[in-house]
């Protein structure tokens, strides 16, 4: 049998190469310059730029959202972009972000609406470019956009401040986030991540109404008319589907198994249930889903404000998975999920309402990619401080999305990949910067074995 060795390798302490590392990351700063993500922080930063700045906040902000793009997860991972000027240019020192980043939090609230007047302004020049949604813009089929709002934790391993414990026993805070689907063909954006203390409840129809408004805010106005939103139970409140309807948009919305749902449930008839699908359409073994509307009594007295006009409840019944916890919901060894919508309309039978539902699972892969760009930790004591925090995150987030968006076809595999396989595949890959004439190039090696990958996006960033 042969045996393959490792080859022996000992270190030259005594000398360097000129190499640059993480040369992938290229694709991240041309991105932000297409975005005008440079341009549109300088102007929302100007109130905190003096005649003695040397380092703009903008570049600040920008150099640390890609030390948390490429991997980074506090303020001193900014040293991995400050040893490569060739391609970051000159970078801010630790105690200078950290100052920045004081300066910011003593208006948190201002800081953070103007960052987010820059990236809504920088989403509608992406998408403008190249939009990474399926179908036309504001078209009801294909066209959609959908916003997932769900709560999350994030842990404190130390006393941070207003970090508690919540209702899961788990102690640090509870932000809540509006996250934008691609689709089955690419990630998503996060629009809106808000910072709350840990004991925050998910539920509550103001948290909802005021998420979902800040997160349209971050649309594109052409991409308003047309807009899904979907969440889970803790969302299904009267004056929140009220607020949805009257805004002209759709809702896809969990409802709770309660026991007026388990009288509806002893009313249906057998023939009312239907197989249900899976992504590629084929009937899925054992489930099946149905409407309850019709069978529903009163959802509240006279007096009350009732259930919007409109609002259909279907429900999904399937035996648990092998090695599944079963629940007290769960009725005569069947898991009943039910959810409420208004959405009607040729092409939108009781399968595919409950697929695009059942969907809404997206939103847990969104929230782990935050989590693996920044979010799994907060750097900071101070909220105020974390509250920025949160806003960089979303920058790296977005950098990378919008990169995937730019750089690749609508159907490449490349728009799937989630943080870490970019970083391991596109962004570690390292390089030689040379001088040739009045040009400096950036040459990759030969052997990686995602280059053409990278030059594909290369060459899209400056033809697309």
């Amino acid at each position: 049998m042969k045996h393959n060795r490792y080859p022996h390798l000992v270190v030259d302490t005594d000398r360097s190469e000129s190499l640059t590392s993480t040369t992938g990351a290229v694709l991240l700063r041309k991105t932000m310059q297409i975005a005008g993500l440079d341009t549109a922080l300088s102007a929302a930063l100007m109130p905190w730029t003096t005649s003695r700045t040397v380092h703009h906040p903008a570049k600040v902000l920008l150099d640390l959202a890609t030390a948390v793009a490429v991997g980074g997860d506090c303020v001193s991972d900014l040293a991995i972009v400050r040893a490569q000027p060739a391609l970051f240019g000159t970078v801010a020192s630790d105690p200078t972000a950290s100052r920045l980043i004081n300066t910011l939090a003593e208006d948190s609230t201002a800081a953070v609406a103007a960052i987010r007047q820059a990236r809504a302004h920088c989403r509608e020049r992406v998408w403008a470019r190249r939009r990474p949604l399926e179908g036309r813009p504001g078209s009801f089929d294909g066209g959609q956009v959908i916003i997932d709002l769900d709560a999350t934790t994030v842990t404190a391993h130390s006393d941070k401040e207003h970090a508690e414990i919540n209702y899961k026993r788990q102690y640090g805070h509870a932000p809540m986030c509006a996250l934008l689907d691609h689709g089955q063909y690419g990630t998503g954006e996060p629009l809106i991540c808000d910072l709350r203390r840990g004991g925050a409840s998910p539920q509550g129809a103001d948290l909802h109404i005021t998420t979902l408004s800040a997160a349209l805010d971050q649309l594109p106005a052409g991409e308003r008319g047309q807009v899904l939103v979907r969440t889970d139970a803790a969302g299904c409140s009267k004056e929140f589907l009220a607020h949805i309807t009257d805004a002209g948009l759709q809702y896809s919305i969990g409802y709770i198994v309660s026991d007026t749902i388990k009288t509806a449930l002893a009313r249906l008839p057998e023939q009312a249930w239907q197989p249900a699908i899976d992504t590629h359409g084929e009937p899925r073994l054992d489930a099946h889903v149905a409407e309850l509307t019709s069978t529903i009594p009163a959802l509240a007295n006279a007096d009350a404000p009732s259930w919007p006009a409109g609002m259909r409840v279907i429900v999904r019944r399937e035996y648990p998975h092998s090695g599944a916890q079963l629940r007290l919901t769960d009725i005569d060894g069947r898991r009943y999920t039910v959810f409420a919508t208004n959405t009607r309309g040729t092409g939108w039978t009781l399968p595919t309402l409950e697929l695009r539902h059942r969907q809404r699972a997206r939103a847990e892969d969104r929230i782990r990619n935050l989590k693996d760009t920044g979010l799994a930790n907060l750097p900071f004591q101070a909220f105020t401080k974390n509250q920025i925090w949160l806003e960089i995150v979303c920058l790296a987030t977005e950098l990378l999305v919008w990169t995937q968006t730019l750089c690749w076809g609508p159907h490449a595999t490349i728009r799937r990949w989630e943080p870490k396989q970019l970083r391991l595949r596109i962004l570690a890959v390292a390089g030689r910067i040379i001088h040739s004439g009045r040009r400096q190039l950036l040459r990759l090696p030969t052997n990686w074995p995602h280059l053409e990958t990278i030059t594909t996006g290369w060459t899209a960033l400056h033809t697309t």
